[in-house]
């Protein structure tokens, strides 16, 4: 029998060793190293290390995101299966130590002899004990040799770590959501409220035509021209009502709740912009963003699985002590000390037959390990394209506002003077409708750009990293 158990043991250990030769680890691609700094912007702190809650200046977001970190039901979603994470790193903890199970077995039928022919005081035969009458424990414990087990385990704990960063990037991206939403409302109550006003000036102008007309200074196709204008505004503002009620309604859902009204600011050109004037260095982006962390966890884990699955062409080894009651009957086997039984198995798993599969499997392990990898260098790449696009549109934005603040203040005084030419008939009908319809959309232009900018800056600030904490 030891003769056989040492074939076994020195064919695996040739098969393995030829295995493990045969499959080579992989190269893994390069990646250049991120820049030291973003454009210009050499900060040695970042916006991102400021919290959220001191980050936004406005009390009524800053409750919307309370709440909706509670309520949002991704949220909790997210928070269990880091549970699901954290259950499956036990169960790898566990596989490394030793079990310990409460045995019953009743044998039935006859006993079948040792087929190796060994006795017991030389005259009676062998008989299995797994066929006996046995009342007891038995612990199995596989013997981590090569240290596979220990790689699992490794590899389960950095998932759980790569599934909490999952929930903290959640957590950004929903503070961002959040605060994009509540701007958008912000905005389309200014814009709601000038579509009013251009509607009430459009009202006096119709008025002011019609009476034109009827004193032969008009005619009707002018009149028909100011009537279709004002309708054409009227129109905007039930688009513009139903914007509001789908952003209301969108917030409500992130909130978890059902839709009602969404206590807000009273004008988002009240509110001043959130801090923007660090933005650190791309290696503090690399250690705050949640999505690049959660990256690398992955990729550290997917190595630890490389090796692993290189460890499983070599043989494994187990023990399985036992301590019970055992006998060929029932009443016999509770006569003490007599039918007490204590024992050690042990065992070696080698695997001849099944290279095959544990080099599909290895191969494998190196497929995820490079999509790791590609994800990570993706993530880096991602995260310094995000901020170099939001610190250039801040800029640009800032400009666009400025010149189309003045642009506006220019067409609110070129409606003033197209009414009071056409009132001297110096102006036609036309000239004032033109007026009006850009200063209608020049106001449009400027409270959507400013929106943009609290947009801008909010993306900025989440792909720094920040909004998590």
């Amino acid at each position: 029998m030891n003769k056989v158990l040492s074939c076994i043991y020195g064919v695996s250990i040739l098969l393995a060793s030829f295995s493990c030769k045969t499959v080579e680890k992989p190269l893994m691609p390069t990646f250049q190293g991120v820049p030291d700094a973003f454009l210009n912007y050499k900060d040695s702190s970042s916006m991102a290390e400021i919290s959220w809650r001191d980050f936004f200046n406005d009390a009524n977001l800053i409750e919307l995101i309370d709440y909706a970190l509670d309520n949002n039901l991704n949220l909790l979603s997210t928070l269990e299966r880091i549970e699901i994470a954290r259950a499956q790193f036990q169960l790898r903890r566990g596989s490394i130590s030793p079990t310990i199970d409460a045995i019953v077995r009743y044998r039935s039928g006859d006993i079948r002899p040792n087929l190796f022919g060994g006795t017991v005081n030389g005259d009676r035969n062998v008989v299995n004990r797994v066929e006996n009458n046995f009342v007891g424990f038995q612990s199995t414990w596989e013997i981590d040799l090569w240290g596979k087990l220990r790689d699992r385990k490794d590899a389960a704990f950095l998932d759980l770590l790569a599934t909490e960063k999952g929930n903290q990037l959640v957590t950004t991206n929903l503070v961002a959501e959040i605060a994009r939403l509540y701007y958008d409302l912000l905005g389309q109550d200014i814009e709601l409220a000038t579509i009013e006003k251009n509607i009430n000036f459009q009202e006096m102008a119709l008025k002011l035509i019609k009476i034109q007309k009827s004193a032969g200074r008009a005619t009707e196709l002018a009149v028909q021209q100011f009537s279709a204008q004002l309708l054409a505004t009227r129109s905007m503002l039930y688009e513009k009502q139903q914007e509001i009620i789908e952003t209301e309604n969108h917030l409500n859902y992130l909130l978890g709740r059902f839709p009602q009204e969404i206590p807000r600011a009273a004008s988002l050109m009240q509110i001043k912009l959130p801090f923007v004037a660090e933005v650190g260095t791309p290696s503090d982006m690399l250690l705050r963003r949640p999505d690049i962390q959660q990256a690398e966890f992955e990729l550290h884990a997917a190595e630890l699985n490389i090796e692993a699955a290189r460890k499983e062409f070599l043989p494994s080894f187990s023990i399985t002590p036992y301590i019970g009651l055992n006998d060929r009957s029932i009443p016999a086997a509770f006569q003490f000390p007599g039918a007490i039984s204590v024992g050690l198995l042990g065992g070696i798993t080698a695997p001849i037959l099944a290279q095959n599969r544990i080099k599909s499997g290895y191969q494998m392990a190196n497929s995820v390990s490079k999509i790791a990898l590609y994800q990570y260098q993706e993530a880096i790449l991602n995260g310094y394209r995000e901020v170099i696009n939001k610190l250039q549109r801040i800029e640009n934005l800032r400009n666009i506002y400025s010149l189309r603040d003045q642009e506006t203040a220019v067409l609110l005084n070129a409606v003033a003077t197209a009414d009071k030419l056409y009132r001297g008939g110096y102006a036609t009908y036309l000239e004032v409708i033109t007026a009006q319809s850009r200063v209608l959309e020049a106001e449009l232009s400027m409270t959507n750009t400013r929106r943009q900018m609290f947009h801008t800056v909010v993306d900025l600030y989440r792909a720094l990293g920040g909004g998590w904490e």
